[in-house]
C-alpha cells in the first residue's frame, strides 16, 4: 500500500504524465488521489517535457522503471513515430495518448476518445457536428457507432479525402467559410477538433458544444459560445472521467 508521505519504493508501479506544462495540470494529482484511496502501490509522475526533449524522453522509457505514460494533447500526434507497436485505432488515426512499456518495447493506444464517447452517451446525444479533420476527429470517427455524424471543414477536397480514408459511406460533408453562416441548432452536440483561430461563421450553436481544450488554452469554440450565450464544455469537464480511466489502466497494467 502507498504510504502516507507518497514515497516511491522498489515495488511502486510508476506511470508518467508527459506534457509541456504537465506539472501545472491537476491530472496527476487526481490520479494519485484515486490510487491512494484504493491502496494501490502506484504513482503518476508529472513530467514537464519540452518539444526538443520529447524523443529522448520517450525512447529512453524503454530501459526505465516507468511502466507507461499518459500524453498531453500537444504531443499525441508525435507519438506514433516513437512506438514499437500500436493499437489498430492508433495506427489509423495517427495518434497515441497513452503508452505502455512492455519489456523494452513501447505500445501506444488511445484512451481519451472512448471516455468522450461514453460521456456523450451519458448526455443521450444522437446528432453530432464535427468541425475539423485532425487525429482526434479520426479517432472519434472510428469509435462513434450509434451516432449520426456530420462533418464540417473549410476544404471540401480535404474533407472528402478524410472521409474516404475513414471509409465512411455517404458521409454528410459540409464546407465552412468566413463568409458563410452556420446554424448548428439542429444538432445535439458540436465537437470542435479544428485549429481555427476564430469561428465567426457560427450563428447558432447546439445544445452541447465541446472541444478538448483545457481552461488555460485558447478556445475559439468557447469564445463563440460566450458570444452566442450557448453552453460550452471542455477538457476539464471530463477530467474526472479521464483520471478514472487512467487509474483503471494503471492498476490493470502488470
Amino acid at each position: 500500500m502507498m504510504n502516507n508521505d507518497n514515497a516511491i519504493g522498489k515495488e511502486t508501479k510508476l506511470f508518467g504524465y508527459i506534457g509541456e506544462q504537465a506539472g501545472s495540470s491537476s491530472f496527476s494529482a487526481n490520479v494519485n488521489k484515486l490510487l491512494k484511496e484504493n491502496g494501490s502501490n502506484s504513482m503518476m509522475i508529472p513530467m514537464n517535457i519540452r518539444k526538443d526533449d520529447l524523443y529522448f524522453t520517450i525512447t529512453n522509457m524503454k530501459k526505465s522503471h516507468v511502466n507507461g505514460a499518459v500524453i498531453s494533447s500537444e504531443y499525441v500526434a508525435d507519438m506514433p513515430d516513437m512506438m514499437d507497436d500500436m493499437s489498430a485505432i492508433s495506427k489509423r488515426s495517427g495518434m497515441c495518448d497513452i503508452l505502455y512499456r512492455e519489456g523494452e518495447s513501447l505500445r501506444g493506444d488511445i484512451f481519451s476518445m472512448p471516455v468522450l464517447i461514453e460521456y456523450l452517451k451519458d448526455l443521450e446525444v444522437r446528432k453530432i457536428a464535427i468541425i475539423g479533420i485532425n487525429h482526434y476527429a479520426k479517432a472519434f470517427s472510428f469509435l462513434c457507432d450509434g451516432f449520426e455524424v456530420s462533418y464540417f471543414y473549410d476544404s471540401l477536397e480535404d474533407l472528402m479525402a478524410f472521409t474516404q480514408e475513414l471509409e465512411i459511406i455517404n458521409a454528410d460533408m459540409n464546407r465552412i467559410a468566413l463568409d458563410m453562416e452556420l446554424d448548428f441548432s439542429g444538432f445535439d452536440v458540436v465537437l470542435d477538433f479544428s485549429d481555427f483561430a476564430t469561428l465567426p461563421m457560427i450563428k447558432h450553436l447546439a445544445k452541447y458544444n465541446f472541444d478538448m481544450k483545457n481552461a488555460k488554452e485558447l478556445s475559439s469554440l468557447k469564445r463563440a459560445a460566450e458570444m452566442l450565450e450557448a453552453s460550452y464544455r471542455g477538457y476539464d469537464d471530463i477530467l474526472e472521467k479521464l483520471t478514472q480511466k487512467a487509474y483503471e489502466e494503471m492498476t490493470r497494467t502488470k
